[in-house]
């Protein structure tokens, strides 16, 4: 079932993380990775800095469809400035939005997708809310948790470790994968699509 509300063809992925080689490898990074993966496997230009965005940009085409990928340069706590902006400037609503997004309360390597709702605690998103709206896509990705909400700072700012390295390879080939159905706003297809590769 069809349940994406704004109809014109541009999109905008948000992806989130922080700038800075020290963060590349982080968990807090996936949404990062999940947007490089998606330049590489659509063949994007590459990402250009864009200093009235605070972000990198990168315009492409998946399945006909316009879109505009964001990675912000601004620390996680900031990333609804260029969210902000770049709606501002393109004349866009926020329902054409889709954050990637780290997600501490799935286990590493599963992923959900859900429109609206609460922050969560999640820096990036309460930023996003407050600059832009609540009402986007939120494609989360799974980074589990340390079991103790002490070590949740510490935690989402640690690389994954090389065996985690390979179920989030498989996490983002398998998002990148499902693109298609996200697309068509078909967010039951999607997470289905996805949930039959991650089970393969």
């Amino acid at each position: 079932m069809v349940n994406d509300n704004y109809p014109d063809k541009t999109k905008v992925f948000a992806i989130l993380g922080n700038p800075g080689t020290q963060y590349k490898a982080n968990r807090h990074n996936i949404g990062f990775m999940a947007g490089e993966s998606l330049v590489r496997e659509y063949s994007f230009p590459a990402f250009r800095r864009q200093a009235k965005f605070h972000a990198e940009i990168s315009e492409g085409e998946i399945d006909g469809q316009k879109i505009i990928l964001v990675k912000p340069l601004t620390y996680m706590n900031e990333t609804g400035k260029a969210v902000a902006a770049i709606l501002r400037h393109y004349h866009l609503p926020i329902e054409a939005v889709t954050v990637f997004q780290d997600e501490l309360d799935l286990p590493l390597g599963k992923i959900r997708v859900k429109r609206g709702g609460g922050a969560g605690g999640h820096n990036g998103l309460r930023s996003i809310d407050a600059l832009a709206g609540n009402n986007y896509r939120r494609v989360r990705l799974g980074i589990g948790h340390p079991g103790d909400k002490n070590r949740v700072a510490d935690y989402v700012l640690t690389d994954f470790t090389p065996d985690e390295r390979v179920i989030v390879q498989k996490l983002l080939d398998v998002t990148v994968a499902a693109m298609p159905e996200l697309l068509r706003g078909d967010d039951a297809a999607f997470a289905q699509k996805a949930h039959n590769l991650l089970a393969a």
